[in-house]
């Protein structure tokens, strides 16, 4: 069934791009059948020129001829695109969203379906590395979760589960999570070219123990603190930078970030523009 539905991506940013090339370079969909709106023109342009395919600038127009719709714009902008497409979609479509915050009730009354599914992707998406959360509403069919199934698999894994409340902390611990990740290598990284090592080569060597440490863990099934336990020799090189990680609050600090994470994903759902506050004039 996919292979002859109509579908729609809004938006063609980071993840936008990456589903749009995931479901051509898997051969799930034809490139002819995907309706991509984007308000940008550079990304149009760079959609015509890396696939072939024409882009449309305003959803009101193309959306009613979609089956599947997949929203993959900022959860900012869902006030704005509900007014040009609450409506316009077939009654009978099914809505696939990477808003984070933005709950299933949410999506049901600014874009008028009730077939919903809501997800949250990472990044690593861009290269078939992804892991996805997602949940349906009870209206979606058996076919059609198939069919979102199958979509989703594109860009990676995938963790269906029932209950909603778990997407908002997926999009603080795997959703923003390669931002963690990122930080740490890059702090890893800087630390090699301080004591001298070429940044070529501190690069090398940091992104292949981050790739093998992840490798290993997965092929060992073993809990990360015997793994950790295992490279660390009483009064050795590990034992000495661990002491100091845990001094400086390591665990603490990456705890109170993700949580920090998964209370700005509520505050999103809301609809809350960040306010940014100088710690010293913080209202209690």
């Amino acid at each position: 069934m996919l292979d002859k539905s109509k579908i729609a991506i809004i938006g063609y940013g980071v993840m936008g791009k990456a589903i749009v090339s995931s479901l051509i370079n898997d051969g799930k969909v034809k490139p002819e059948n995907l309706i991509v709106v984007e308000p940008t023109p550079d990304r149009l342009e760079v959609l015509q020129q890396e696939f072939g395919i024409t882009g449309y600038a305003d959803s009101a127009d193309v959306i009613g001829q979609a089956d599947i719709v997949i929203v993959a714009v900022k959860p900012q902008g869902l006030s704005h695109l509900s007014k040009s497409v609450k409506g316009n979609i077939k009654k009978d479509a099914l809505v696939i969203s990477i808003m984070a915050g933005v709950s299933l009730a949410t999506l049901n009354e600014k874009l008028g379906v009730e077939q919903i599914i809501r997800t949250m992707p990472n990044t690593p998406a861009q290269v078939g590395m992804g892991i996805t959360v997602w949940v349906k509403t009870p209206q979606v069919s058996d076919e059609k979760k198939e069919m979102a199934s199958e979509i989703i698999k594109t860009l990676g894994d995938e963790v269906f589960v029932d209950d909603e409340s778990y997407l908002d902390m997926a999009t603080a611990l795997s959703g923003s999570g390669p931002a963690y990740v990122f930080l740490f290598m890059e702090s890893m990284i800087d630390a090699g070219v301080h004591m001298g090592f070429p940044r070529r080569i501190a690069e090398k060597l940091v992104t292949q123990t981050v790739r093998g440490s992840a490798e290993f863990f997965l092929q060992n099934h073993e809990h990360p603190a015997r793994l950790r336990n295992d490279v660390t020799s009483p009064g050795g090189t590990s034992a000495e930078a661990l002491y100091y990680l845990e001094k400086a609050g390591f665990r603490t600090a990456i705890s109170r970030a993700i949580w920090a994470a998964y209370e700005r994903s509520i505050e999103l759902g809301k609809g809350k523009s960040k306010l940014v506050v100088d710690d010293k004039n913080k209202p209690e």
